[in-house]
């Protein structure tokens, strides 16, 4: 009988983390509808716009360097004719003002609220060509940063020198979340020319991705929050561990006596 009841318990315990595992593997996956949706969003795009405080990189060439000179700031302090090799390193980095403007060389204010980075390049190009024949004209975010924090393996502040990104891309810069993320609460904080608002997101839901917020903005703020496990974990002793280990040497040389008294 006792075999039995033993046999039954232990079938039962193996079914019971079988069950454990399967339900936590459904929790890590994300989007777990995405098949549908993500074939909906793939024919739209989505970038993020230009707001004050931002930092463009704006860069012009030309089959003639020479005649762009004026448009890049660091051909001023170069001898005529020096030849330019990186285009990095001659960029001029231009501050986006609370009125959403910038002070651009020759062409005046321009005004780039609202505009994402390939907006404000077609129109500088635009501008530029009443100048110069067939300008090449680059513009990146240099100071585009967002900060994640929280159940994410390497939670921090991080620079994109893309000058845009999605949240799983960060996610993925900071390691992806842990096992104790909460994957169907993931808070987003944004602040938008002194407006602040917060979003909460659930990666299980692939209709995330439609959301205005699967698309960061510049100083967007991720945090996710603890799942029940790791509540429950952080509230247990740390030394839980020790005292199990120490009752079961005791249970076992309890046991050894116990036969050597019945022989």
């Amino acid at each position: 009988m006792k075999k039995i009841l033993g046999i039954v318990l232990l079938v039962f315990f193996l079914a019971s983390c079988k069950t454990r595992t399967a339900e936590k593997e459904s929790e890590l996956n994300y989007m777990q509808n995405v098949e549908q949706v993500a074939t909906e969003a793939a024919v739209r795009s989505s970038s993020s716009t230009i707001q004050a405080g931002d930092q463009l990189a704006v860069f012009v060439t030309a089959k003639d360097m020479e005649v762009v000179r004026p448009f890049n700031q660091s051909y001023y302090s170069q001898p005529a004719g020096t030849p330019t090799t990186s285009a990095p390193a001659a960029e001029r980095v231009y501050l986006v003002n609370s009125e959403g403007v910038i002070d651009f060389p020759v062409i005046g204010t321009v005004n780039t609220s609202g505009k994402t980075l390939e907006e404000v390049k077609l129109k500088l190009t635009e501008h530029i060509s009443q100048y110069v024949k067939s300008p090449t004209v680059s513009v990146r975010l240099v100071n585009f940063r967002v900060t994640v924090l929280g159940e994410v393996t390497r939670p921090g502040q991080y620079t994109l020198p893309e000058g845009e990104t999605t949240l799983l891309n960060v996610l993925g810069l900071a390691g992806d979340l842990t096992m104790y993320g909460k994957r169907e609460d993931i808070l987003l904080v944004r602040n938008q020319n002194g407006v602040i608002t917060k979003e909460r997101i659930n990666l299980m839901d692939a209709n995330f991705i439609n959301s205005p917020y699967f698309h960061l903005k510049q100083g967007d703020v991720i945090y996710v929050s603890a799942n029940p496990t790791k509540d429950k974990i952080a509230r247990l002793d740390p030394n839980t561990g020790t005292y199990i280990a120490v009752a079961g040497t005791i249970i076992g040389l309890a046991g050894i006596f116990i036969t050597i008294f019945k022989n």
